[in-house]
């Protein structure tokens, strides 16, 4: 072990003792008193919440302070609805059919590597999850995301502090580097990994129980009894919310071939400027994409920082690029995800072909993600979540405001999405709090079960 490992393992080892003080003392919580903890962080950041969009958006150089406020405000209240009724302490479901009682524990310490793309959420709603569970939490931030991240974590701190909750149930690394982030989630009791896929990557093989998120990619696909007027300006608000840097907003419109010019009319009405011209949207890829990578300074930056990248003049009103794609997946880089407020747009005959455009423009980037249908159709719908490999179908919706969980859909409200192991992920899912606890099961003697026969076994 060199130096700098032990001085690394040294600086993390003094923010585990204080995180497993804090936590021995916050197991003895009661759920009502939990909750109040649980509130007050989402409360912080909710009532700090356009301050906190304006040092991360100054800090990262990414999305916008409107939208950002608006994410803010908008995950802390999902998110505490959602948390607010559910049991997490002591015996928390019977089943008296099955002869089962189900207790809470806390997992411990949970380590949460969190994003420059989202500095304030994130481990707003990871610090929510795990203290739902009474555990303690230790953050390590994204380099570019450090100052705002530790704002976000002081504020909450301090008014925690007024609650007289134990010190140092939130804690987040004042030393930002690989060899700390190394040395925090191989010491941790569990991990939450929301990020590139570096960081997943060594989240998974930290030798702990880990939760990563995979890459976003959302294929959109509009059927052709769609009310077109109502989903456009929803494709569009997903695609430029936070100038396009959630990784659940739509990346590719798939549309009917014959309502193809109708559906354009109604993206050019509601901002869009379309990209047909070869060498417009040829200049469009080498702005997005260097090596095959998204540019950098093309990540999260608004319409008309695009368009002065490719060297294409716009429009001052546009509000999304809309660019025709030559070919789907691995035919055309933009079947990639573009963290900008760029769409591209495919034309489809039949339902299967859209089907199939979605399925190849994930192989590419995205597998195990999301996918947001707007149509009118079960049959369809289901078509579609039968054929494709994701995790979630948002169905008449914004994906980016809804992939996510929302007041208005069933899925868990979160910032982490898990991806399956289409993603390479350990869950199909939305991370939430009961993936913090430890579940203890009381197994009762039914001597009245039936135990069936031979007959009815094998016959």
């Amino acid at each position: 072990m060199n130096q700098e490992t032990m001085d690394s393992r040294a600086y993390i080892d003094q923010y585990l003792k204080r995180a497993r003080i804090a936590q021995a003392e916050f197991e003895t919580y009661s759920q009502e008193r939990v909750d109040e903890v649980v509130k007050t962080i989402g409360k912080t950041i909710f009532n700090n919440a356009e301050y906190l969009a304006g040092i991360a958006v100054a800090e990262t150089g990414m999305g916008n302070v409107a939208d950002k406020t608006v994410k803010n405000k908008n995950k802390a209240s999902i998110i505490w609805n959602s948390l607010r009724d559910k049991k997490s302490v002591g015996i928390i479901e019977r089943d008296s059919e099955a002869g089962i009682v189900k207790i809470a524990k806390p997992m411990g310490v949970v380590a949460a590597i969190t994003p420059c793309t989202n500095p304030i959420v994130t481990p707003m709603s990871n610090a929510m999850f795990a203290l739902k569970g009474r555990n303690a939490i230790i953050i390590t931030p994204h380099h570019k995301a450090v100052q705002c991240s530790s704002d976000a974590v002081f504020l909450i701190n301090t008014e925690l502090s007024r609650l007289g909750a134990p010190k140092n149930l939130i804690q987040i690394l004042d030393q930002q580097s690989r060899e700390n982030t190394r040395a925090l989630i191989s010491s941790a009791d569990v991990v939450i990994a929301t990020g590139g896929a570096g960081m997943v990557n060594a989240a998974y093989s930290s030798g702990r129980p880990a939760f990563g998120v995979g890459a976003g990619n959302v294929q959109c696909i509009i059927d052709r009894d769609a009310d077109f007027p109502d989903a456009v300006p929803k494709i569009i608000a997903g695609r430029i919310f936070d100038n396009g840097i959630i990784c659940s907003g739509e990346q590719s419109v798939i549309v009917p071939e014959d309502r193809y010019k109708e559906i354009l009319e109604e993206f050019t009405k509601n901002g869009a400027y379309i990209a047909s011209d070869a060498g417009e949207k040829e200049a469009f890829r080498n702005a997005i994409f260097v090596d095959g990578a998204m540019n950098r300074h093309a990540l999260g930056q608004p319409v008309q920082t695009i368009a002065k990248l490719a060297g294409v003049d716009v429009p001052e009103d546009t509000r999304v690029i809309l660019i025709e794609a030559d070919s789907h997946g691995k035919g055309d880089i933009l079947s990639k995800e573009k963290m900008c407020p760029v769409l591209a747009v495919y034309r489809y005959h039949d339902f299967a072909e859209a089907v199939e455009i979605a399925g190849a423009n994930l192989e590419t980037d995205g597998k195990g993600h999301s996918v947001a249908i707007h149509s009118n159709s079960t049959e369809n719908i289901e078509y579609v979540a039968e054929k494709l490999c994701v995790s979630r179908f948002v169905v008449n919706q914004s994906c980016a405001s809804s992939a996510g969980g929302s007041f208005f859909n069933g899925l868990a409200p979160t910032n982490t999405l898990g991806c399956g192991s289409w993603g390479h992920n350990s869950i199909s899912e939305n991370l939430n709090y009961n993936h913090l606890i430890n579940i203890s099961r009381i197994a009762y003697h039914m001597p009245d079960n039936h135990v069936p026969t031979e007959e009815e076994l094998w016959g």
